[in-house]
């Protein structure tokens, strides 16, 4: 199939069979490496994009279910000048990342966590960040990142109830 998508603001095309991997897409057609594979079971959450603005894991996502969707990846969070979104200058100020293997995953389910919560509570971030595992950390450095870039998200951010897209 043609899929047509459009990949960090950008329209993006590749010839793949529909039911690839939206992960296997991004990676290998698109080569945007950013997002990773950890499981390859939507278990740990390191494949962790926004598909028209929701958080799921791309390697569950069939091909054919992007076709003419928005994808959102880690290369995507940064503003187009380079200057690096609240979540990822909180991590790199918190010291929210180790090993880098969950790291991209739970900068993007941040980012949707933050861009949706007012004011999210340690507990909430932790129930919300519960589909991204991390084996280098005790997530406190993370929900510390993520509390800070909540205080410092960009004004206009929306305030509604995060929804969270089975993974």
């Amino acid at each position: 199939m043609k899929l047509r998508l459009e990949v960090n603001g950008r329209p993006r095309s590749a010839d793949v069979p529909p039911m690839k991997r939206l992960l296997d897409v991004l990676r290998d057609d698109l080569r945007l490496t950013g997002t990773k594979e950890g499981c390859g079971e939507g278990e740990c959450g390191a494949c962790a994009v926004l598909l028209d603005g929701e958080l799921v894991n791309s390697c569950l996502v069939p091909a054919c279910q992007a076709d003419r969707r928005a994808v959102t990846t880690v290369e995507g969070l940064a503003a187009p000048d380079g200057s690096l979104h609240p979540v990822q200058q909180a991590f790199w100020e918190k010291g929210g990342a180790q090993c880098g293997i969950c790291t991209p995953g739970m900068l993007v389910a941040a980012v949707a966590l933050v861009e949706r919560a007012r004011r999210p509570s340690d507990a909430e971030i932790r129930e919300w960040l519960a589909g991204n595992l991390c084996r280098c950390t005790g997530y406190v450095k993370i929900v510390e990142a993520v509390a800070a870039a909540a205080r410092a998200r960009r004004p206009g951010a929306g305030a509604r109830r995060p929804k969270r897209v089975k993974r």
